[in-house]
């Protein structure tokens, strides 16, 4: 028999740069009159950098400013934030948060995924089924959803839907209305995947290009939603009446060039400014695999500049034209997925089995079309925002909205607000925090537990 022998590694070997260097989160309203600094410092491990992004990108904060740096083993960063209003972060609880979540032990065990009552956010599932869905969209598309899980007798608690390029990606979660618990029932649960995938056939010629499925991920929504368009390839081609006008001045400019000295490949984006710009290109340079070792940061009035020093993680630059195309097509994806046109509805009402069926179906009848929605439910109350626009492109009339006023306002609070092409469309609104609903709701609920 032969023996094999390998060299001895001390397993603490690893935690050694931890202990000289224990990692190190401050949040400072001092040495900037108009924004709050927070820095980082920490062992550099492959998507720290989309976690913080993705934590400040939850509690809603504008990043103004950031300087990334992660050579030689060690993670650095700095940004400039401010709440929705252009203030300061000032609440206690905020900066608590914000210091100890963004620790990597923080990180790791997830101090957010406990709380009372119901459990939907964008760590845990918990009492809820989370069901993905991916297909062509179309008209009413989303109306024939909320119809067919209503008559399954399903209540959807939450969701996010976006549309890109005549596509749709949703996520949603629900659960059974009877026992308002998740759906375990293997019936149950082939009746629902069996109805929603005959909804996303219609229009389709290629099997795989729709698909309903379950899922018990803890993946961020955003970023999942991000992956599952990536996935189904929106970045291909183009819509021309989807696409959102921008003047030239704010155009989305994307470059690539080579910096030579460093051995970096330089990705550029210039284009207009709103929340989640910063987390959208960091979320899709990571699932592209490529890693982001400097960035510069900055916001310019109403357009942003930002600048990232990228290998794959392989080591290599883009050194090709076809990798540099598709990263420039996929960056442009990532910033049209999140940008809304036309008119927003906000409605707030007593949550029950059909309440998204019934509004949906006014909106199909009305013969407007939704391009992007977020639904949540904090207790008994369903708070639900849609994005709006007309069927054929045109600007929504204003009879059709005093028609929505009289039907859907009967039964609920509804409130209509003109959404700022691309920038910043619920803040301009004077929306609190909404950020779509999951990073929100699950810091409430938080802060509210913590004070209970």
């Amino acid at each position: 028999m032969v023996s094999s022998y390998r060299p001895y590694f001390d397993p603490e070997y690893e935690n050694l740069s931890v202990r000289i260097n224990p990692p190190r989160v401050s949040v400072d309203n001092s040495c900037c009159k108009d924004c709050t600094v927070v820095k980082v410092d920490s062992v550099n491990k492959p998507g720290v950098l989309l976690e913080v992004v993705q934590i400040l990108s939850d509690l809603d904060l504008t990043i103004t400013k950031a300087y990334i740096s992660s050579d030689g083993g060690w993670f650095m960063d700095v940004f400039h934030v401010t709440d929705q209003q252009g203030n300061k972060v000032t609440e206690a609880q905020t900066i608590d948060y914000i210091e100890k979540a963004l620790l990597p032990k923080s990180r790791t065990t997830d101090p957010l995924k406990p709380w009372a009552g119901k459990k939907v956010g964008v760590h845990s599932v918990g009492d809820y089924t989370a069901i993905e869905l991916i297909g062509r969209d179309r008209p009413g598309l989303l109306s024939e959803i909320f119809a067919a899980l209503s008559d399954l007798h399903f209540n959807v608690a939450a969701a996010e839907v976006w549309t890109h390029n005549r596509r749709i990606a949703c996520v949603l979660y629900v659960n059974d209305d009877a026992t308002s618990n998740a759906v375990h029932d293997p019936a149950q649960l082939s009746a629902m995947e069996d109805q929603l995938n005959n909804i996303l056939r219609v229009y389709e010629d290629n099997e795989k290009a729709f698909c309903a499925s379950f899922s018990v991920s803890p993946t961020h929504v955003d970023r999942r939603l991000h992956q599952m368009l990536f996935a189904d390839k929106d970045y291909e081609g183009s819509c021309p009446e989807t696409q959102v006008d921008y003047t030239p001045s704010i155009k989305p400019k994307i470059t690539i060039d080579r910096c030579e000295d460093k051995g970096y490949s330089m990705v550029t984006v210039k284009c207009k400014d709103r929340p989640k710009l910063m987390f959208d290109i960091v979320c899709t340079l990571t699932d592209m695999h490529y890693v982001v070792f400097h960035a510069t940061i900055s916001s310019d009035g109403p357009c942003a500049s930002q600048e990232y020093y990228i290998r794959h993680k392989d080591g290599c630059i883009l050194d090709t034209e076809g990798e540099k195309e598709k990263v420039i097509k996929c960056l442009e994806a990532a910033i049209h997925r999140r940008v809304s046109e036309g008119l927003s509805l906000e409605l707030c009402a007593n949550d029950r089995v059909g309440l998204l069926s019934e509004v949906t179906r006014v909106l199909r009848e009305s013969g407007l079309s939704v391009t992007r929605a977020g639904v949540s439910t904090i207790g008994e109350k369903a708070k639900n925002v849609f994005y709006i626009r007309d069927a054929s492109g045109s600007p929504v009339d204003a009879a059709i909205i005093e028609e929505l006023r009289k039907e859907i306002g009967q039964t609920m609070m509804l409130s209509v607000k003109k959404a700022p092409t691309g920038l910043k469309a619920p803040e301009a609104n004077g929306w609190a925090k909404t950020s779509f609903f999951f990073g929100s709701l699950l810091e409430r609920i938080w802060n509210e537990n913590q004070m209970a």
